[in-house]
């Protein structure tokens, strides 16, 4: 039988990144996370924390933690059935997804605050990019994400969520600088881009679809969805925009499409751990709720 207790100081210390801070979090003193955490490494007779600024866990350590943010799960929904129980969230649960960026910039705010709403849990929002998501899926690191992949993650279970619609869009004086005879393979190799960070494959898909052979484009790495539209309607580069974020941009003509009609779309799924306690049912609830509905809904 684990050590509950010291499976929740291991899970504190991955989560809060040092044993003081997930000392504060549990109400102990650091001396006692460290010999509980201590005690379950000497038992099972493996590491399961490396020690460094922030505390990371080994793969085991994962695995454990993910175990345990389970258990925490039912023991939340247990004690809602029995309020003569001591209560089981005094310490505040939190619940680890994962979610790439422009669903957190445009739709996926109103699920967490619904879900939020409804329960005393916290979240804690990993931010990747959504072809990587799953990986954290994978690795024990959250128990549901917002992903790219349709292919269910072992143990997990995949629910579409819709579309992203994203247009290649750049201010109307930028086009009248790089592209006033076109965009075509050789404008488009001298036209600075915007691109989110390494993992951002978007516009170089989007000119492999104008330019079969492939072009390579200049970059700027710009990791934020709000900065990339702003720095687009500045006239720093072009980029691809999530349409419902740059909708007003277009409207108004402070951002101009580089191709008409040549929007791409990137399915989005709802991952989440086979099996998974009503609680984490309610947030999935509200996550299919806000991408159906409100301004940027996915297609």
């Amino acid at each position: 039988m684990l050590d509950y207790a010291a499976l929740h100081a291991l899970a504190a210390v991955v989560r809060e990144g040092s044993f003081e801070r997930a000392a504060r979090t549990l109400h102990v003193t650091p001396s006692a996370v460290s010999q509980r955490l201590k005690a379950l490494e000497e038992r099972l007779g493996i590491a399961l924390v490396l020690r460094g600024t922030p505390c990371t866990a080994t793969e085991a350590g994962r695995h454990l933690c993910r175990h345990a943010e389970r258990v925490q799960l039912l023991e939340h929904e247990l004690g809602a059935l029995l309020p003569a129980q001591p209560s089981v969230d005094a310490e505040r649960m939190t619940l680890r997804i994962a979610v790439n960026a422009d669903s957190l910039a445009t739709w996926f705010v109103p699920a967490m605050a619904a879900f939020a709403g409804q329960t005393p849990v916290l979240l804690d929002v990993g931010v990747d990019d959504q072809g990587h998501t799953a990986e954290r899926l994978r690795s024990g690191d959250v128990l549901a994400a917002v992903t790219a992949m349709a292919k269910p993650v072992s143990g997990c279970n995949s629910s579409a969520l819709g579309s992203m619609r994203y247009v290649a869009a750049a201010s109307p004086a930028f086009v009248q600088a790089h592209f006033a005879d076109g965009v075509h393979a050789r404008s488009l190799a001298r036209a600075p881009s915007l691109v989110f960070d390494r993992k951002d494959r978007l516009q170089s898909r989007w000119m492999r679809r104008l330019c079969p052979r492939g072009v390579e484009a200049p970059r700027h790495w710009l990791p934020s969805p709000q900065a990339f539209a702003e720095a687009a309607c500045a006239g720093m580069g072009w980029g691809m925009h999530p349409r419902s974020l740059i909708a007003q941009a277009l409207r108004e003509g402070t951002l101009v499409e580089l191709v008409p009609d040549t929007s791409m779309s990137v399915p989005l799924y709802w991952q989440q751990a086979r099996g998974a306690p009503p609680l984490l049912k309610r947030l999935a609830e509200a996550v299919f709720q806000a991408a159906r509905s409100g301004p940027h809904a996915l297609d």
